[in-house]
């Protein structure tokens, strides 16, 4: 297998086996209380980091309809121009937002509002086309989710979408749109060295789709640079009191995760690698459907992150090796 490359689930499509995600590039929004955003950014930078992306090989970036209240899909379009049959871009819908006011506004759940929110990525993209267009809301059950099936299909047969797919941590919930879906060839699920997902690698695998990894450097942590106690801005939504926020606490990385990621630091150095590039290895190597989608507010994240493609997969001695390090922390775990 071509280390750089990836096939884009059951769509044949082959794209770079690393995305860049850009949710942070959307800049901060909120819905008064909380912040959804990765603190401010820097247009010009935002777009100077596709472009650079796109000369490091990079040709899939993920999005969605409500990052920045849409201004990331804004930001996108206009870092692509010209070059937007030369890649794969997908967003999501599910959420609601005011672009004006870059307010969050909630959840719309319901059937007509996939094909008004796919018109407002259209026109904020510039493009006429979505490659792939997933489903925001990871919980919907199964049975509400599936009325979005017809629809979809609707939408690929007039050309405004090639694929589709959900974006959910639950493999139930993946099977079932993927197997109801012609057109369904990705899940975009959570998983990193921290946080291994394997009942949604066996459906990935098994069902032929791609498996678009968010969270692939655990909200940043992986990078490293969080050691020494440094804090995220308050409009990072890193800062906010959220149950599901393990990996930082009141904005600074949590000490037992950085602890661990300590711990890793020392194997991924082995193969001359950043801490960064060797969780995005392991992911590679973890399986050939993954294709991790960190994100990036610079140009020389983007450059670090990219330059994990030339490096490739962890070999087979690395990864056990990690895995060694990975089952002495679960026992730890278990202990505390």
């Amino acid at each position: 297998m071509e280390t750089t490359k990836r096939t884009l689930g059951r769509s044949g499509v082959e794209i770079s086996a690393l995305g860049m995600g850009c949710w942070a590039i959307g800049g901060p929004y909120s819905d008064g209380t909380s912040h959804y955003g990765w603190g401010d950014v820097d247009d010009a930078e935002s777009i100077r980091g596709v472009r650079r992306a796109l000369e490091l090989g990079v040709t899939f970036f993920d999005t969605a309809s409500s990052y920045g209240a849409g201004h990331s899909e804004v930001v996108l379009g206009q870092a692509l121009g010209g070059v937007r049959a030369d890649v794969v871009v997908a967003s999501k819908w599910g959420y609601t937002f005011d672009e004006a006011s870059r307010t969050a506004l909630g959840m719309d759940d319901s059937v007509p509002y996939l094909r008004s929110c796919l018109e407002g990525s259209l026109r904020r993209l510039g493009t006429d086309y979505v490659d792939v267009y997933q489903l925001h809301i990871g919980d919907m059950a199964i049975p509400q989710a599936l009325e979005f099936i017809e629809p979809l299909e609707e939408l690929v047969a007039e050309g405004k979408l090639r694929g589709y797919g959900w974006s959910t941590d639950d493999p139930e919930r993946a099977a079932a749109f993927a197997e109801a879906g012609p057109h369904c060839v990705a899940v975009q699920y959570d998983m990193s060295v921290l946080a291994d997902r394997p009942a949604m690698v066996e459906t990935s695998e098994r069902l032929g789709l791609a498996g678009i990894i968010r969270g692939p450097l655990a909200m940043g942590l992986l990078s490293g640079k969080y050691a020494d106690g440094r804090a995220v801005a308050a409009n990072d939504i890193r800062a906010m009191d959220v149950p599901w926020m393990t990996y930082f606490q009141a904005g600074a990385g949590a000490p037992e995760w950085v602890a661990r990621v300590e711990r890793l630091r020392e194997i991924f150095a082995t193969g001359g690698r950043t801490p960064a590039q060797g969780a995005l290895a392991w992911l590679w190597a973890r399986s050939e459907t993954a294709i991790p989608i960190p994100g990036f507010r610079s140009v020389q994240q983007v450059e670090q992150n990219a330059g994990a493609l030339e490096l490739g997969p962890l070999s087979k001695e690395e990864f056990a090796a990690v895995e060694d390090v990975l089952a002495e922390l679960r026992g730890g775990f278990a202990a505390e």
